[in-house]
């Protein structure tokens, strides 16, 4: 605690120390949940050891008729500040991921906007048919901040997404990808030791 008070100050520190019996109460294998936090269908959410958040976190999961709607966070996961993660079909973050600040992580969109069955552009925005694809984020992965993890999207494992990016598809595991669409940067090579440019 003597650290805590160190680092913190006082008054910090028994925020923190409320937030750590708070945490206990409402998830049980989590580390440390800072509060406020707004979690919604906590019965169709999953947190595993070690989870820690920042301030002002969104966790939400929706069912549709009975199925999906389903979070299911690893082993010690860290979110920060501010992120939103939501699931009408399945969002799954798997051990030790690293999640920044103002991070928005989505399996569904209002409307669909490729395929048969597309949206019209005059039709009520909050009205149209959700669409949705699962979204996996594996292991070891980091996310930036402000980045956002769209329906049908994979996070490789221990990859890292670029600050401000937008992931629409897969990205391989060992990779560094940016923009929006993110695409791959950079890539792991065992035999060297070093991560390397890709042909973008």
């Amino acid at each position: 605690m003597l650290e805590k008070i160190k680092s913190y100050g006082i008054l910090k520190s028994i925020g923190i120390l409320i937030d750590m019996v708070r945490t206990k109460l409402m998830f049980r294998k989590a580390r440390l949940i800072r509060f406020p936090i707004d979690v919604r269908g906590k019965k169709d959410i999953s947190i595993g050891q070690g989870f820690t958040s920042g301030t002002g976190c969104r966790i939400e999961a929706y069912p549709i008729e009975g199925k999906g709607g389903s979070i299911r966070i690893g082993k010690n996961v860290q979110i920060n500040d501010y992120v939103h993660i939501t699931a009408i079909d399945s969002v799954i973050i798997e051990d030790n991921v690293l999640i920044a600040s103002k991070v928005y992580i989505s399996d569904c969109l209002h409307g669909s906007y490729v395929g048969e069955e597309q949206s019209n552009p005059a039709e009520i925005v909050k009205d149209r048919k959700l669409s949705h694809k699962p979204v996996l984020i594996k292991a070891n992965a980091w996310l930036g901040d402000n980045v956002a993890i769209l329906p049908g999207a994979i996070v490789g494992r221990n990859s890292i997404i670029g600050a401000n990016s937008v992931v629409l598809s897969s990205i391989p595991d060992n990779s560094i990808a940016v923009g929006a669409p993110a695409k791959v940067i950079k890539k792991y090579n065992d035999m060297t030791g070093c991560w390397e440019k890709t042909n973008v």
